[in-house]
């Protein structure tokens, strides 16, 4: 019994070193795809076609690393869950509404950061609240149940807010979430509960496949922008540091106002102010323009960058009162 706790302890450790590694080096991935889909736009004439499967597969992965406990999870804490939830789906599409306004950005920019704060949170958030000392079950259920909502909150959300920029076809967008994000995490979740013995063997490699994976699918909505990029990127940057940023700090006081402990509040700054910008990328492509997934690109890279720090801070602050 003894050695099969061992052996389940070790593999524990060798599946947190892997997603660690992944998410440290994940924003030099995605920085180093953007350039090449900037340098290089020709050679990915065509591939927005490949995004929507490319995002299937991050979300099959999701749904791989899922287990049954995540699930109790939601139940045993519908407060926090719920604040969580409330916060993800309140706090970034209005921010996105807000910086938009601001900064007066043009139609296209305008839906896709809109679009990047109505999208549920992202995968990388559990990781980096595990580098932040967080509450990593807060968080891994409140991404689970925010992704699994996602068909029914995300398309209505970015009528209401960017439809005044472009039109937007709601009942479409759900049917691709629908495809894109809910199938594959139950695909996933089967695959799990069928192969679990095998499953685990390969879960070290997931978080590298998703990196991997979404940073091919920046590499596409970059090289399909790439002369917008050049005018608009800096105005663009500014946006999504704006959007990120508040996110972090609004999530933060969010489980501060309703009475969080403070790994629970650390769990809904990431939740809030990371998002998955590879289905916001999807979805902009696929129902506005490629220069509507310029945000959700360079969101990619800098949510990761800015999750990064806040979580060495977090853990920094700790080192005192250890």
């Amino acid at each position: 019994m003894g050695s099969e706790t061992n052996r389940s302890e070790t593999k524990t450790t060798a599946d947190d070193r892997a997603a660690r590694r992944a998410v440290t080096l994940f924003p030099l991935l995605v920085l180093l795809a953007g350039v090449v889909g900037l340098i290089s736009p020709g050679s990915f004439t065509g591939a927005a076609d490949a995004v929507p499967y490319l995002l299937g597969v991050v979300m099959f992965c999701m749904g791989v690393a899922l287990t049954p406990p995540d699930f109790k999870g939601i139940a045993k804490r519908p407060w926090a869950v719920a604040v969580g939830l409330g916060a993800q789906y309140l706090i970034m599409p209005t921010l996105g509404w807000v910086v938009v306004k601001a900064l007066d950005l043009p139609p296209q920019l305008a839906a896709g950061v809109i679009l990047v704060g109505c999208a549920p949170g992202g995968t990388a958030s559990n990781v980096v609240t595990y580098l932040a000392r967080g509450d990593v079950a807060l968080s891994v259920s409140v991404t689970t149940l925010s992704t699994v909502l996602a068909p029914l909150v995300t398309p209505p959300l970015t009528l209401l807010l960017a439809g005044e920029y472009l039109p937007v076809d709601a009942g479409s967008m759900v049917t691709d979430i629908l495809k894109t994000v809910l199938l594959p995490v139950l695909a996933g979740l089967v695959v799990r509960l069928v192969a679990g013995r095998y499953v685990q063997r390969a879960l070290p490699a997931l978080p590298w496949l998703s990196a991997l994976t979404i940073s091919v699918i920046v590499t596409v909505v970059v090289a399909g922008s790439a002369d917008a990029i050049r005018s608009a990127a800096a105005l663009v940057f500014l946006a999504v540091v704006l959007h990120n940023g508040l996110g972090l700090g609004l999530g933060y006081l969010a489980g501060r106002l309703t009475g969080l402990d403070e790994p629970a509040r650390r769990a809904l700054t990431f939740e809030v102010g990371m998002q998955n910008s590879g289905l916001a990328a999807s979805l902009a492509t696929a129902h506005f323009s490629p220069l509507a997934a310029l945000p959700s690109a360079i969101f990619s890279v800098w949510h990761n960058v800015s999750g990064a720090l806040v979580a060495a801070w977090f853990a920094r602050r700790d080192r005192p009162r250890a």
